[in-house]
């Protein structure tokens, strides 16, 4: 029996746009509440949220059997945090803060078994992404299905985007626009036209190199121009600030009545 097929990585590679939402609550319940909303992925954060491992899980195991694909955020893309992640079920992971190819290609390296040229470490027997080893061929097919996304956030990244894009075994990459307009000198102004136009050039430069594009915005005018301009996973909200956001204006609605 093969490892899971990814319908997520299918999707991005049939050029379908899945939208998504950031869950950043650190919670295995509002992570199953946000999975029934029917997005067509959520994004588990390890980089800002409260996380760890074992609340990752909680959260993958909470996601799994809903439409959702989970996606996780590991803080960085270190080769034994990825390992963790993978055996805990996520098959498709994004990794911030990539600013090189040489950085790409060691990642590429890290969700690999050694007989594709990667270093990930052998102990599917032991890890709920095998079943428990109970999936018969995990070790021989589970690299088909992983999906790395890889996250370029800075000026170093822009860069190096042309040549991060050529790496083989990258499926897509994802814009971050909050630290890509800090590092610009807008920190907290993300929508500022010329961090647009850096967006935009890299989206169009992505997608030139047939990988998927990604971003997250909380403005629908920006997420709609990003579909347009070929983005195929978007992230339009986070939970955070569904709660935070829905909570005032609960309570100013309600004032306004009195």
């Amino acid at each position: 029996m093969p490892a899971p097929v990814n319908e997520f990585k299918k999707a991005l590679r049939s050029g379908e746009c899945q939208f998504g939402l950031w869950v950043a609550l650190a919670n295995a319940y509002t992570a199953e509440i946000c999975a029934g909303a029917g997005y067509d992925w959520l994004l588990i954060d390890g980089e800002h949220a409260p996380n760890d491992i074992r609340s990752i899980m909680a959260q993958l195991q909470a996601i799994e059997g809903s439409s959702s694909h989970a996606i996780v955020r590991p803080p960085v893309g270190k080769t034994w945090m990825i390992k963790q992640v993978l055996d805990i079920g996520a098959q498709t992971i994004l990794v911030p803060m990539v600013e090189s190819a040489a950085q790409a290609r060691e990642l590429v390296r890290a969700v690999q078994y050694a007989p594709q040229g990667g270093v990930r470490g052998v102990g599917a027997a032991l890890a709920r992404a095998s079943r428990f080893n109970r999936v018969s061929d995990y070790l021989q097919t589970a690299g088909n299905e992983i999906c790395l996304l890889l996250q370029v956030e800075s000026r170093l990244g822009l860069a190096a985007l042309d040549e991060i894009c050529a790496v083989e075994g990258v499926d897509g990459v994802f814009v971050g626009p909050a630290d890509l307009a800090a590092d610009l000198g807008y920190i907290g102004r993300p929508g500022e036209p010329e961090v647009q136009r850096h967006i935009e050039e890299a989206l169009r430069k992505i997608i030139s190199h047939g990988k998927a594009a990604g971003i997250l915005t909380a403005d629908p005018v920006l997420a709609r121009n990003y579909v347009s301009a070929g983005a195929t996973f978007v992230a339009i909200g986070t939970d955070v600030g569904l709660l935070a956001g829905g909570g005032a204006r609960l309570l100013e609605d309600f004032k306004k009545t009195l």
